[in-house]
C-alpha cells in the first residue's frame, strides 16, 4: 500500500515577489489590521488544482501527465493586482490578491492539472478557477470592501517558469506547506 499525503498543485511566487508583496502590504495597510486568520508570506502560492489525500503512485501518475503537457507551454511573466474577496467584500470569508497579467497563462496551468488529475481518477474541480493568492481566512465572514479598496493595485511581477507540488499537513500553528517537486515549464520541462 503506498503512502496518502494532502498534496495540491501551485505556482510559488518566489522570494523576490513574497518579499515585494510583503513589503508594499505592509507600507500600505496604513496602520489597517488585516482581518481573520492571517496566511503567512512563507505560505502564500496561487493554487492551480487541489488533489487532497493523495497516493504516492497516483500522485506520480499526475505529476507525470502534467510535466508531458508542460513541454508544450511557454514560461510567462505574471503580475499581481489588487485585492479582493470570496463571497464578496460585503461579507468576506477569503481575502485574496489577484492576478492580472498572465491570468490567461495560470488558467491554462490550472487545465493542464485539472484535466491530469481527472484522467488519473480524482473527481472534477466544482469551482471555476479564480488565480489569486489567499492573505486571510475570515470566520465569521467581515465587510472588507473599504480595505479592498485602500490598496489598489500590488506592484509586484514574477516569471512563472515551472508548477510546485506541495505537501500540506495542519497542526496546532496552522497549515505547513513543503515542496515535493517543482516541475519546468517549456523547452527544460522533464517528459
Amino acid at each position: 500500500m503506498s503512502e496518502r499525503q494532502r498534496v495540491f498543485l501551485g505556482i510559488d511566487p518566489g522570494d523576490d515577489a513574497r518579499h515585494a508583496l510583503a513589503a508594499f502590504l505592509e507600507d500600505h495597510l496604513d496602520g489597517a489590521v488585516i482581518p481573520g486568520r492571517v496566511v503567512p508570506p512563507r505560505n502564500w502560492h496561487v493554487t492551480l488544482r487541489f488533489l487532497g489525500s493523495t497516493e504516492s503512485d497516483e500522485l506520480d501518475r499526475v505529476v507525470g501527465l502534467i510535466g508531458a503537457r508542460l513541454v508544450d507551454e511557454d514560461p510567462f511573466r505574471m503580475s499581481f493586482d489588487g485585492l479582493g474577496a470570496f463571497p464578496r467584500p460585503e461579507r468576506a470569508t477569503v481575502l485574496w490578491l489577484g492576478v492580472g497579467r498572465g491570468a490567461e497563462a495560470a488558467a491554462a496551468l490550472a487545465t493542464i492539472c485539472e484535466e491530469s488529475a481527472q484522467h488519473v481518477g480524482f473527481a472534477a474541480e466544482d469551482r471555476p478557477f479564480h488565480p489569486h493568492l489567499t492573505l486571510a481566512r475570515i470566520r465569521p465572514q467581515q465587510r472588507v470592501s473599504e480595505l479592498i479598496e485602500s490598496i489598489g493595485v500590488v506592484p509586484a511581477t514574477q516569471v512563472v517558469d515551472h508548477v510546485t507540488v506541495y505537501r500540506s499537513a495542519t497542526g496546532r500553528g496552522g497549515a505547513e506547506y513543503t515542496i515535493l517537486d517543482r516541475l519546468p515549464i517549456g523547452a527544460d520541462a522533464r517528459v
